[in-house]
């Protein structure tokens, strides 16, 4: 087995690094209950598209508590559809707009830049929007969204 460097051994994955921030306790949530947390501390990378908890809690009433009572059903495909293979910096999506990005789940999203803004909208037509980029972490990075995407 390989000796992790020193960096590697000092920067936090992108679920410690999200649990961290403070912002994520329903995104945190979220990932146990599916199982998904082993997945996002592996080697990656990873860019994930972080739903803060204020976007969890703006979802219609009995949606969250409905998705957690079923952690392999919908809710693994709402939380892996956040997640795109890869390490994705701010920069790169700028040079992205219009293009639909593969996510984990399968389904795509579409990028959207105005100017330093960027949107994406899900497969259901919702637009949200990116209000923080480039949160590094060991095995990726994280950008911050506003709302939850639907695949």
């Amino acid at each position: 087995m390989e000796a992790a460097s020193p960096d590697a051994m000092t920067e936090k994955d992108v679920v410690d690094t999200a649990v961290a921030a403070g912002d994520f306790t329903t995104l945190a949530t979220a990932l146990t209950a599916a199982g998904l947390v082993d997945t996002l501390k592996g080697e990656g990378p990873f860019t994930v598209f972080a739903p803060t908890d204020e976007a969890f809690a703006a979802l219609p009433a009995g949606t969250l508590d409905a998705l957690l009572a079923d952690p392999t059903g919908d809710l693994t495909s709402i939380l892996t559809y956040h997640v795109v293979p890869g390490k994705v910096m701010a920069a790169d999506v700028l040079a992205l707009d219009g293009q639909k990005v593969a996510t984990v789940n399968g389904a795509e999203i579409t990028v959207n830049v105005d100017g330093s803004t960027v949107s994406l909208t899900d497969a259901k037509g919702n637009t949200v929007n990116v209000t923080q980029t480039d949160i590094e972490a060991s095995n990726g990075v994280i950008h911050v969204i506003d709302a939850v995407l639907m695949p």
